[in-house]
């Protein structure tokens, strides 16, 4: 039984809450001892890093882009179509995976479905993504920096930066201010 790299697809596996890092480090450490190194070729669990501020501290988060999945680039069927039985239980057995979808008939990804993963990844790489979002007209208060203490107005908002253009009423006067997302929260929230 001859496998080639080139019938190598995507496969997306439904896992339990939380047990992504588990099912991905499950494959990557026992697929060679199980002599599936030629068969499972990558074990992609997506993430973004976020930033949030409780109590006026800035922690900062690993969060999955997609919960509940991991997703697998593996060779699946043989020549003739059918699941090969080793790497099907192998994977499907695994500590934490419910199965994959499609159940006992995988349906690979499209092409576009995985090209759209790896591009939020691309996307996300290297970014802090914060928690929150705010939108124009809400009302803010400064908890960090020159301006802390103070209420203001948001007039604009940056998500690609994580920055805020807020109007802070200084001696009568309303002065535009940049802050970053974590310099602030909502007034409701003081």
């Amino acid at each position: 039984m001859s496998t080639q790299t080139s019938n190598a697809q995507w496969f997306a596996l439904h896992t339990l809450s939380g047990q992504e890092n588990k099912v991905k480090n499950y494959i990557e450490k026992f697929k060679k001892a199980e002599e599936l190194d030629d068969l499972i070729h990558e074990v992609l669990l997506p993430t973004e890093v976020v930033s949030e501020v409780k109590g006026g501290k800035k922690s900062v988060k690993t969060r999955k882009l997609y919960p509940g999945y991991v997703f697998i680039n593996m060779c699946l069927f043989d020549e003739t179509k059918k699941v090969m039985i080793k790497p099907f239980y192998f994977v499907k057995d695994a500590a934490g995976v419910i199965g994959f979808v499609g159940g006992d008939n995988p349906a690979p990804l499209r092409q576009a479905e995985i090209d759209e993963i790896k591009a939020r990844i691309e996307a996300a790489s290297g970014k802090e993504v914060p928690k929150v979002t705010f939108e124009v007209g809400e009302e803010l208060k400064i908890t960090d920096g020159a301006f802390a203490n103070l209420t203001g107005r948001v007039d604009e908002v940056d998500p690609t930066r994580g920055k805020l253009k807020i109007s802070v009423s200084i001696f009568g006067r309303f002065t535009p201010v940049e802050l970053e997302y974590w310099q602030v929260q909502r007034a409701s929230e003081s």
